[in-house]
């Protein structure tokens, strides 16, 4: 165990930000658990947050295994080589990617309530909770650049020496405060890690608007 909990994680990241100096407009946690890491971040940095919603793309057969991710701004990431050695279906791949966009659409609706700014010329911080295989985080690097983000930063308190070496190319810089070559899954490096709800991440949203106003 490395953090107590996700608020302890984000204000390690958040002084390890202020301390390289990172730059940000605004400061994006990933839905849901990525929302209260980066709520500690915006504290720390002075920054807005707001949400950039992604969805895992399970493979059809077997949902709780990933295939892929998709995000915001019609963003789309399939790890092919994983899509072709399990034979998924490109009809039945289509179905869950359609299912996954509404779902995607209806969290987009919940969690920003048509008051985010946009992304274009601006300097984004993404937040998560970890970095396992980093395919969610490209979804979500890739979205921000199709909005016009000038700089991308992905900012996470444990990372997968694989995940981050996905991402090494696609976004400015990575920070991630412990990285693991034998990464296993988020959880382990967290004293208290329960799934946090949406009226969690609702409540951190409305706290660090009230907090900038």
């Amino acid at each position: 165990m490395t953090f107590a909990s996700r608020k302890e994680a984000g204000e390690k990241l958040g002084r390890e930000l202020a301390a390289r100096h990172v730059q940000a407009d605004v400061v994006l946690g990933l839905p849901r658990g990525g929302v209260l890491v980066a709520a500690e971040i915006t504290r720390i940095l002075k920054r807005p947050l707001g949400v950039l919603v992604v969805r895992k793309i399970g493979h059809p057969r077997f949902r709780e295994f990933a295939v892929g991710a998709l995000a915001e701004a019609e963003t789309v990431v399939l790890d092919r080589q994983v899509v072709e050695r399990t034979e998924a279906g490109r009809e039945e791949l289509d179905a869950v990617i359609a299912e996954e966009t509404a779902r995607l659409n209806d969290y987009v609706k919940k969690f920003e309530r048509g008051k985010r700014s946009p992304l274009d010329g601006k300097a984004v911080i993404l937040v998560d909770d970890g970095l396992a295989t980093g395919a969610t985080t490209e979804a979500a690097v890739r979205s921000a650049k199709k909005q016009g983000a000038k700089r991308i930063t992905v900012a996470v308190p444990v990372a997968s020496t694989n995940g981050l070496a996905r991402l090494a190319n696609l976004c400015d810089d990575t920070v991630a405060l412990l990285i693991d070559p034998n990464f296993q899954a988020v959880g382990q490096y967290y004293g208290s890690f329960p799934q946090t709800s949406d009226e969690e991440v609702l409540r951190a949203l409305e706290k660090a608007a009230s907090g900038m106003g």
